[in-house]
């Protein structure tokens, strides 16, 4: 009887991580999971126990997690104890390499013995391959999303394998038609972005409605601390539901990607999930000048969305920091609309990037990779 330990400290970690304890129930009901992560995880039938630390570990930016500091020494610290004094025979880190990959890092230092596994690669090839050689002493495999990453650590001398994407089982088949009338704002689903994005779309919002009085406004909540955030904003600005409604509730803002005419969409998972619904739609950014500072001087691209890091060249705008303004994310928010031409070449790009993301079963390959490590 196998015990593997999953960890995830972000939302996107929490909803693939439900996703891989379900199949690897599924391909072995003998084993005994645990995991720390979120809602999701917990929710999972027969998934064991899961601590749900993901109101305080799901923060972006440098500055952010700065501030939290303490927090996350004291996780740190309680964690690797526990893992040592009662081992797993696996450990499964999903994403969320700041603080996982220095997990395995404490663990392999207190001699642990089991299995450490990496769940969805860290995008180390964007900002710091060096680290690749340190991961390939501390990990004994990693799954990939994409395939473009395998030989990149296989070079280094770890294994890797290639899932796919667990986004493509999860997206409903592509619209026929679409709302000409509706755009859709998603700031994303943290209260930073909220706080920093949402005014900035709803300025756009207004200068757009200014010149298509006919244009609906939709926005979605990921919780509702973040719906009453987002009501708290558009009060603030003298607007209210009627000017932007407020989805809530699972599934919302694929929802409106699947049904809006255009869109402007905060960086992150989200935009992955637009291109993947075909959506027309720009990339928005902005975060903590240190944050910024620091993620320019590392990052090594050309692009952040991951529509165009798929296929190469720009093919949806990005729109960061100081370029992330109301004026210009009104503007090219018009052209999706008003520009058909334009629109087409755009939407010809996400649904080229939705190719590169493989077919379904990614969470089933995935623990079969998990479970064959484990013999």
């Amino acid at each position: 009887m196998k015990r593997i330990h999953l960890l995830a400290g972000e939302v996107s970690g929490d909803h693939h991580g439900a996703a891989l304890m379900r199949e690897l129930l599924k391909d072995d009901p003998s084993l005994v999971l645990s995991a720390t992560g979120g809602p999701e995880m917990v929710a999972v039938p027969g998934g064991g126990e899961v601590d749900d630390w993901l109101a305080d570990a799901a923060v972006l930016g440098l500055w952010e997690v700065l501030k939290k500091y303490g927090y996350f020494r004291q996780q740190m610290t309680a964690l690797t104890a526990r893992l040592l004094a009662d081992p797993p025979d696996a450990i499964v880190l999903i994403d969320y390499p700041g603080f996982n990959l220095r997990l395995a890092e404490a663990l392999r230092k207190g001699n642990f013995r089991g299995k450490i596994l990496f769940y969805i690669s860290p995008q180390v090839w964007a900002w710091k391959k060096g680290r690749i050689p340190k991961m390939a002493r501390l990990l004994d495999l990693i799954i990939c999303l994409f395939p473009f990453e395998v030989p990149l650590f296989e070079d280094s001398g770890l294994r890797a394998v290639c899932s796919g994407h667990p986004l493509v089982d999860e997206l409903a088949a592509p619209e026929t038609e679409r709302d000409p009338k509706l755009v859709g704002l998603l700031p994303g689903s943290r209260e930073h972005e909220v706080s920093k994005l949402f005014p900035i779309l709803l300025g756009a919002a207004g200068l757009l409605h200014a010149e298509h009085p006919e244009l609906k406004f939709v926005t979605a909540a990921a919780s509702p601390e973040r719906a009453a955030q987002m009501l708290e904003i558009l009060t603030e600005h003298g607007l209210d539901t009627g000017f932007c409604e407020i989805r809530r509730g699972e599934g919302a803002a694929r929802k409106i990607m699947a049904t809006a005419q255009a869109a402007a969409v905060a960086s992150g998972t989200a935009t992955l999930e637009a291109a993947a619904h075909g959506l027309p739609y720009c990339l928005v950014y902005r975060v903590n000048w240190l944050t910024y500072r620091v993620g320019r001087a590392v990052v090594k691209l050309d692009h952040i969305g991951m529509a165009n890091i798929l296929v190469g060249r720009e093919v949806i705008r990005e729109l960061l920091q100081g370029d992330c303004t109301s004026r210009a994310v009104a503007s090219e928010l018009h052209r999706l609309i008003a520009d058909t031409d334009y629109r087409s070449k755009v939407e010809a790009g996400v649904l080229e990037a939705r190719k590169k993301l493989g077919g379904p079963g990614a969470s089933a390959r995935a623990a079969e990779a998990i479970l064959a490590e484990l013999g």
